[in-house]
């Protein structure tokens, strides 16, 4: 018998100013602020998710600060859980393909897109595993 596998579609990160490539899949911007240089028409952008940003009061408060990263992970998680309508549209994506969360930031490792990628994938894997378990459920009169 031939076993199949299929890769899972992925999270990834990227730079805004990096060149898009056709395995990023959805582009999304996650920063509430339009990045600086860039015009609208230049930018290969499947869709501008600003109200998945951190509030503008923690994002000046983060300051892009990498002792404050641990503070500021906590804070936009708490401030992710209490808006989930603003991040339920990209695990909807990622349940059909790769996407690829743009930030602006030069850190590539302190920055929302990093935290919000974190925050996600669990939600993500979260999804596939009940989606697997299904049709198990269905076959067994479990649902």
């Amino acid at each position: 018998m031939k076993t199949i596998l299929r890769s899972l579609p992925v999270i990834k990160i990227k730079r805004v100013y990096d060149e898009a490539d056709a395995s990023d899949g959805s582009r999304l911007l996650v920063d509430r602020l339009w990045p600086r240089g860039l015009k609208k028409a230049n930018l290969a952008l499947d869709g501008w998710l600003k109200e998945t940003a951190p509030s503008a009061r923690l994002r000046k408060w983060f300051g892009h600060d990498p002792r404050k990263w641990k503070e500021f992970r906590q804070r936009y998680f708490t401030e992710l859980r209490a808006r989930t309508e603003t991040w339920a549209p990209i695990l909807e994506r990622a349940r059909k393909g790769n996407v690829t969360l743009l930030y602006g930031a030069r850190d590539p490792d302190h920055n929302q897109a990093v935290a919000l990628r974190d925050f996600l994938i669990p939600k993500m894997s979260k999804k596939i595993a009940k989606t697997r378990k299904r049709p198990h459920a269905e076959q067994d009169g479990l649902q």
